[in-house]
């Protein structure tokens, strides 16, 4: 297993730099993403060569190919920027898989622990915007609850209600879990709204990078920049400085330490339990 150690350092030390990116220009460079899938590609070629062990060479492309689709989905819902949708690919080259029922676990289980951390790591990280922006969420979260008032009491008061009756006839743990979820959701749902007007910034074009997301069209003359899930192009921003243009963004929060963190509670596993598959299947019976 001592093969996968290298694959896990140099998975560690790009995200580390990854991470200081993300955190400090809110974008990821794609020599570092597509480095990543280069040398890991590379190791697992020469290693299968040296060994005659092909498999290791074609699970880790198969793994690619897979997280390379998954990219693409999260990145089209917008659920990803480019940079992590691309450092995303780069982790279908490095985990370890041993067999195709590996791969597969492996690829449920790490998605899940990436979305898991990132939701815990998102939470803490909206406190830190809305500390930033107080008065202005402040506004927005009143306004959502007296928009919503009445929808918002009937969700909360029906599963509360339909909890109670539960814990009283029985111990039904799949079902209070459920409408625990329920009750806490129209909130949430509350609380996320009001949290994306705090990330709403006007940004001066010298600001301005490729991928920023537009809040909206930007009108230039004839010339309409449309916002899209590309987010701004180097030709667009070039535009918006010939004008000194300031648009408003809509800006993400850098998910990448996210990753930092599902990566060393994966590599802590591993050297833990060695055998993905065999944890896995403990694990989940």
């Amino acid at each position: 297993m001592q093969e996968y150690y290298f694959l896990f350092a140099l998975a560690l030390v790009w995200t580390l730099f990854a991470t200081i990116q993300d955190i400090r220009k809110r974008e990821v460079a794609n020599w570092l993403n597509f480095s990543l899938i280069t040398f890991a590609l590379a190791y697992r070629a020469f290693f299968s060569i040296t060994t005659k062990d092909y498999d290791f060479f074609l699970l880790g492309l198969l793994g690619f190919i897979i997280f390379f689709a998954l990219a693409n989905i999260f990145y089209y819902t917008k659920s990803f920027a480019g940079g992590d949708a691309k450092l995303l690919m780069g982790y279908g080259v490095i985990l370890p898989y041993q067999n195709l029922f590996s791969l597969a676990a492996l690829t449920i289980s790490f998605i899940f622990l990436l979305f898991f951390v990132g939701a815990i790591y998102s939470i803490f990280y909206s406190f830190f915007i809305i500390a930033k922006n107080k008065n202005k969420f402040s506004k927005e979260f009143k306004l959502k609850i007296k928009k919503y008032k009445n929808i918002t009491l009937i969700l909360t008061i029906l599963p509360v209600i339909l909890l109670f009756l539960v814990l009283q006839l029985a111990n039904y743990p799949i079902i209070v879990a459920i409408l625990i979820i329920a009750i806490i959701f129209p909130w949430l749902l509350i609380y996320t709204k009001s949290l994306d007007k705090c990330m709403i910034v006007l940004v001066s074009p010298n600001k301005l990078t490729e991928g920023d997301w537009l809040e909206k069209d930007v009108h230039i003359g004839k010339t309409t920049i449309k916002k899209s899930v590309h987010g701004l192009s180097f030709k667009e921003i070039q535009l918006l400085k010939k004008h000194n243009l300031s648009v408003l963004i809509k800006q993400g929060i850098p998910f990448v330490p996210a990753f930092l963190i599902a990566l060393i509670v994966i590599i802590i596993l591993f050297l833990k339990f060695q055998d993905f598959s065999f944890f896995l299947v403990n694990f989940l019976g």
